[in-house]
């Protein structure tokens, strides 16, 4: 019993300097987690069948602290945020649909690969590094997001898309250790413009 408190008492103290460590580190040094730039570069639909596919491009930072969290066991998480509204004159704009696509990134340290799987269905690509890992998030083709039955015919509607990049799930050794942290969650603007009918 007086072992387990010892150690309770060492984690405990370990955890407070942990905290007044990062207390003290400038806020600048903490920034640069996500550090680099993350921008819808273009994007489009097409209609195929009375379904609106979603095409874009995105540009995800990279740096070498990304690098260094991947191979420690951080999970970064992708997000693609598509968001559709009807357009009003004299009222506010309704919502359509807001969906997001969501991916994770990690790295697979026996295999030395980049994992991404997505978070719906599950499927896993593998890629031999992080810039052709960084690519295939940033390509999306074809994801349907709309279908012509939720649109009335004589209204304008407007579609937005938005990445963000957040940490995700941590190994059991960075947990106690990271939880209170916000760095590594950024959004790029705002994408937008009218749907085509």
């Amino acid at each position: 019993m007086l072992r387990e408190t010892r150690i309770w008492a060492v984690a405990a103290a370990l955890a407070i300097v942990a905290t007044l460590w990062l207390a003290a580190m400038p806020r600048a040094v903490l920034a640069d987690a996500l550090d680099g730039i993350l921008e819808v570069k273009s994007a489009y639909v097409n209609i195929d069948r009375g379904v609106f596919l979603l095409h874009a491009r995105i540009q995800y930072p990279m740096n070498p602290e990304i690098v260094g969290q991947l191979r420690d066991g951080v999970t970064l998480t992708f997000d693609l945020e598509t968001y559709v509204a009807r357009e009003r004159r004299f009222w506010l704009d309704a919502d359509v649909v807001d969906i997001t696509y969501r991916r994770e990134l990690s790295y697979h340290t026996v295999s030395e690969r980049y994992v991404v799987r997505d978070t719906r269905t599950g499927e896993r690509e593998s890629f031999p590094n992080l810039d052709s890992a960084l690519e295939y998030l940033g390509t999306i083709d074809g994801w349907p997001v709309l279908v012509e039955p939720q649109l009335l015919d004589d209204d304008r509607y407007r579609i937005s898309v938005r990445a963000g990049i957040r940490r995700g799930r941590l190994p059991a050794s960075l947990r106690a250790l990271m939880f209170w942290t916000d760095d590594w969650y950024r959004v790029s603007e705002w994408y937008s413009w009218s749907l085509p009918m």
